[in-house]
């Protein structure tokens, strides 16, 4: 079994972050194999996964096992900058570029010259900004903002997202030629539910590791506690696994973990429930009310009926959320610039002067 851990672990306890990957289930296993052999090129890398399943200790590896090794890895999460500052970010600013800007400041390509990049959420990245992302790998150079000076630049990119960018770019909010130039070396790393075999590795990896954190005396799972983790469908993947373990082990008795010390909460549909054997969701309820609904449609025989069904999914969905535009991109499993654009079109939000001269 091979094990994965984030150098900076211990800083991350409130991250959504995974912090450790092991390799042991089946699928791990031909995930790792795929990893080191392409991890030795020096072709860009785009990772595929759901929040929680490791995206950046998987960038990381790939960096360690290239040549590129004992230069910098940068980390960087495209979508926790607001729109107006992700150039300067990403590129850098002269002195007087704009309002605050006192001093020079190199952007995150040059901080990473000579080693990688990672661009987390790279499905949040603003439509100009994927304009002059792709010029920035093609001409292998950026441009500092309020500068005319090209710099060059020496930079691997592996880049990752949680939503399908395939469908980004049938919508209109990804540029086509971007993904064809990131999608070069691609890899998928399965949620946690996919891959069983991982789940007790990690668990007893997080008994340990919390147990020294706390001081505790070593503490164990009970074969029904173990059974409990196996059946879950953990739709926050290694995350929230590591956070239930921490619970269990405030609230356990006697260094042993019992079913009702792991809190778990299945945010799956009612009737929906995972079967670990399968790393499949089962359960007929849902789809069939789904289909019934559907079917009630059908039968008015509307003209505009793709619209609505897509404007009512957007409008429950962003309500559901409480208005929060991450949330719904990732209940929907899309990016949070498709639910903008959305939510405009349906009149929930106001026309962005950005979004209206992209239109």
């Amino acid at each position: 079994m091979s094990l994965l851990t984030h150098p900076n672990a211990r800083e991350l306890t409130k991250s959504v972050r995974a912090t450790v990957l092991v390799f042991k289930d089946p699928r791990s296993q031909e995930l790792l194999n795929r990893i080191e052999r392409l991890a030795p090129s020096e072709a860009n890398a785009l990772i595929i996964g759901e929040t929680g399943t490791g995206k950046e200790l998987v960038a990381r590896h790939i960096h360690h096992l290239s040549r590129r090794c004992k230069e910098p890895f940068v980390a960087v999460n495209c979508g926790a900058f607001p729109e107006s500052l992700v150039e300067s970010e990403l590129f850098g600013h002269e002195k007087g570029a704009f309002t605050g800007a006192t001093n020079s400041k190199a952007g995150w390509f040059e901080a990473a010259n000579g080693g990688t990049l990672f661009l987390d959420e790279i499905g949040d990245l603003p439509l100009n900004m994927q304009v002059k992302l792709l010029r920035v790998l093609q001409e292998r150079e950026v441009v500092r903002l309020g500068s005319r000076t090209p710099i060059p630049i020496n930079v691997r990119l592996v880049a990752a997202t949680n939503v399908n960018l395939a469908d980004a770019v049938v919508a209109g909010h990804f540029r086509e030629d971007l993904f064809y130039r990131l999608h070069v070396a691609t890899i998928r790393l399965p949620p946690l539910r996919e891959r069983p075999g991982d789940i007790l590795p990690l668990a007893e990896f997080f008994l340990e590791e919390h147990c020294q954190r706390l001081g505790y005396n070593r503490a164990s799972l009970s074969v029904e506690a173990e059974r409990k983790l196996l059946t879950h469908s953990w739709p926050g993947n290694i995350r929230e696994l590591e956070n239930a373990i921490h619970h269990a082990l405030l609230v356990c008795r006697n260094q042993q973990v019992q079913p009702n010390d792991l809190h778990l909460v299945d945010m799956r549909p009612a009737g929906v429930r995972h079967d670990a054997h399968q790393g499949v969701l089962a359960g007929p309820a849902a789809p069939v009310d789904l289909e019934a609904a559907l079917t009630a449609l059908f039968e008015q025989n509307r003209p505009d009926l793709y619209e609505h069904i897509e404007e009512t999914v957007f409008r429950t969905a962003y309500r559901f959320c409480h208005g929060n535009q991450l949330q719904t991109g990732r209940l929907l499993g899309i990016s949070r610039n498709i639910v903008r654009a959305r939510l405009e079109k349906i009149g929930e939000l106001e026309v962005s002067p950005r979004s209206a001269r992209i239109a």
